[in-house]
């Protein structure tokens, strides 16, 4: 008997985690952090609902925290298998688990030095970077295409999702009288996007596990690169900063690409553009180096000698103090920064020095969880709460949704119409309550059996 069991994203867009039981086999598909509001993020500190010890394998379907970042705690807790990833979210996790265990630690200190947090006076990270360090040899590497037994009598392949470098569909075939195939779309990526290449086509599937996060919304028909100059335009005849957060690992790199092709074509100027991120400086050569990961405009202009990734007055900033100097910077310039979300990092000290100012502008140029600071400046507070204060919001706060890396409607029922037939079921999940509403009537339309999960449910395969 095999069986499917939700111990994340149902019924919310993160904490990707779901437990496929076949046989005496366990293996999770995803190990990634709740984020957003309180109540979810306290399910990262919950027991897992079954031993750690006791699961075999982990299939990671790409790098985003919320779906590998608590991967140290499993190992930490007694997971003993291997985690199997591609390539480069293999190179990518090196990157991102112990840097999420250093700002945890970071955090915690900072919260207990300060003693802001009523509720938490003792707080402590979830892991910490020796945690995370000691997670990475777990990492396995399968190429897209492969199939790879991970466990006896379970399969698995890897498929391009196109949402950021490494991202994979990922299928499993759970051997038995009756082999019953899954398939988890990780995150759908974009058609057309910039440095990676579509989304492959599905492929046939008993149960398809489907990422709902843009589930009844469809992305502005203008493109992402033309609003993103016209807000530079407005913002230099402003004379302010722009600061936008930007995840240090697709996002980045995606703006930035964007920024190069902006000022080569002559509609906008060549400003100083800052990315604080340890994080992207270090990732930035792993989008360069791994090229079957690019789609045809990056493997030209690679090709042709050219820096695809960088405009022309850009700079790095590793070190705190290069971080603090960008307090000093007048007029017009560009600060890229993570998290995306503005759940972290130091784009929250930019934030807390420059919403003050009415001549700033903050792009939020990607998915803003419910919960999160970067969805309460959406939502057009006058406040926002950083590092314990209330701070006044009198910057201009605009969105470009172009740039998310997620598939809207129209291109998720684009990937569906690749399927050479129609799954037996298909789980929606990574969405919240009106996108899942809205995924599950696309489905319905279609003819397509859909059910939404709840929290921990499970279900017989």
């Amino acid at each position: 008997m095999a069986s499917i069991r939700f111990l994340g994203a149902a019924g919310t867009v993160t904490g990707s985690r779901f437990l496929v039981e076949s046989g005496s086999a366990r293996v999770l598909v995803d190990a990634g952090l709740f984020q957003g509001q309180k109540e979810l993020r306290l399910r990262n500190r919950a027991p897992w609902p079954v031993p750690p010890g006791s699961i075999d394998a982990v299939v990671l379907t790409h790098a985003h925290l919320d779906h590998t970042g608590a991967l140290p705690q499993l190992v930490r807790d007694g997971f003993r298998g291997l985690a199997h990833c591609t390539p480069a979210t293999r190179d990518l996790a090196g990157l991102l688990l112990p840097d999420s265990g250093r700002l945890q630690e970071e955090e915690a200190r900072y919260a207990n030095r300060k003693g802001y947090s009523k509720h938490a006076p003792n707080a402590a990270p979830l892991y910490s970077e020796a945690d995370a360090l000691a997670a990475l040899p777990v990492l396995s590497p399968l190429r897209y295409g492969e199939l790879r037994e991970i466990v006896p009598g379970v399969r698995l392949r890897f498929r391009r999702a196109g949402h950021i470098l490494g991202s994979a569909l990922a299928e499993l075939v759970l051997d038995g009288p009756r082999p019953v195939r899954l398939l988890f779309s990780g995150d759908l990526g974009r058609y057309g996007a910039p440095i990676l290449p579509d989304p492959e086509p599905g492929a046939a599937a008993d149960a398809l596990v489907l990422e709902s996060t843009y589930g009844g919304k469809r992305h502005p028909e203008v493109p992402a690169a033309a609003a993103l100059a016209e807000e530079i335009r407005r913002s230099v005849h402003a004379g302010g900063a722009i600061v936008i957060p930007a995840f240090a690992i697709g996002r980045t790199q995606e703006v930035l690409f964007t920024l190069r092709a902006l000022e080569k074509r002559g509609e906008i100027p060549a400003l100083p553009v800052f990315v604080d991120s340890p994080m992207a400086l270090d990732a930035t050569p792993f989008f360069l180096a791994h090229r079957d990961e690019h789609d045809d405009e990056m493997t030209r202009l690679m090709a042709a000698g050219e820096e695809p990734l960088r405009p022309a007055k850009l700079t790095f900033c590793r070190s705190p103090d290069q971080s603090k100097a960008l307090n000093d910077v007048r007029g017009p310039c560009i600060i890229l920064s993570a998290s995306g979300m503005a759940t972290g990092g130091r784009v929250l000290h930019h934030l807390a020095h420059r919403l003050p100012d009415p001549r700033t502008t903050v792009l939020l140029v990607g998915f803003q969880a419910a919960g999160t600071r970067g969805a309460t400046l959406q939502s057009g507070a006058q406040t926002v709460r950083i590092h314990g204060e209330d701070v006044p919001v009198r910057a201009r706060v605009a969105t470009i949704s172009g740039f998310s890396a997620h598939a809207d409607e129209a291109e998720l029922s684009r990937w569906l119409a690749t399927f050479p037939s129609k799954p037996r079921r298909t789980f929606l999940v990574h969405g919240e309550a009106a996108a899942l509403a809205a995924s599950k009537a696309r489905m319905d339309k279609l003819g397509w059996p859909a059910h939404v999960p709840r929290h921990l449910e499970e279900v017989a395969l």
